[in-house]
């Protein structure tokens, strides 16, 4: 294998960046078992290993406080106007990269294949998401969209849009979600919650109840949490 040169290696660390990302169409995963596995779903441009790399020049190119020694460059997704039927996540400004991993991960771990994200979600492809999504990106597809647009338009298919809001419907309760096969969740902003324009189309609000019930606890729980118990229920078989 070629080592690899100084421009390589300055081209890698430099997608660190999202505008470089952008601009060059790729993302950068790290760890050997992320690598393979991301290699069954993107096509890959660049392996940097021992092989073909110092530990340095690893270091160099990684975005980790302990570089994992394999570094991968694959090409993004192309963008796909379709969106599928079914049961779907949609995120409305979910900004943290931690947040956003750990939601694409829990997505694939429910089996849910498509998440719909607002243009000011933060970036699927970066290092840290993808770090956070522990691989789970070569089986989630996340869709960058006008929100408002796309969620109009699957409402007037008759689809159904849940929404986790304080005046919602208890979720535990048996007529709040009236089909649990499809439809649409939809997750807010970590401090603002669902913008309004957003929160206007929702047609069925859930509440995630505190317990006790109306208890003195914690303002509002981590979206990527509030995420995992949502989906958990949904993917709950009635007795």
């Amino acid at each position: 294998m070629e080592h690899l040169s100084k421009a390589q290696v300055k081209w890698v660390r430099s997608l660190q960046q999202k505008k470089h990302r952008d601009a060059e169409g790729v993302f950068v995963a790290e760890g050997a078992k992320c690598v393979e596995e991301l290699r069954k779903a993107f096509e890959l441009v660049l392996l940097a290993t021992s092989d073909n790399a110092t530990y340095t020049e690893i270091e160099q190119m990684s975005s980790l406080r302990t570089p994992q020694g394999v570094i991968g460059v694959f090409k993004k997704r192309a963008f796909n106007s379709e969106i599928p039927s079914g049961l779907l996540v949609a995120l409305d400004g979910v900004q943290d990269p931690g947040n956003l991993g750990t939601i694409i991960r829990t997505c694939d771990w429910f089996g849910i294949h498509d998440i719909l994200c607002s243009r000011d979600t933060a970036d699927c492809y970066n290092p840290k998401v993808v770090q956070a999504t522990m691989e789970a990106l070569a089986r989630v597809r996340v869709h960058y969209v006008d929100l408002p647009k796309e969620l109009t338009l699957l409402r007037q298919t008759g689809l159904p849009l849940y929404g986790t809001l304080l005046e919602g419907e208890n979720m535990y309760e048996p007529y709040a979600i009236p089909d649990k096969q499809r439809g649409v969740i939809i997750m807010g902003n970590e401090g603002n919650g669902i913008s309004e324009s957003i929160r206007k189309l929702i047609t069925h609000p859930l509440l995630i109840p505190s317990y006790p019930i109306n208890a003195s606890t914690s303002e509002s729980l981590n979206v990527s949490i509030a995420t995992a118990i949502v989906l958990a229920e949904f993917r709950r078989i009635r007795e």
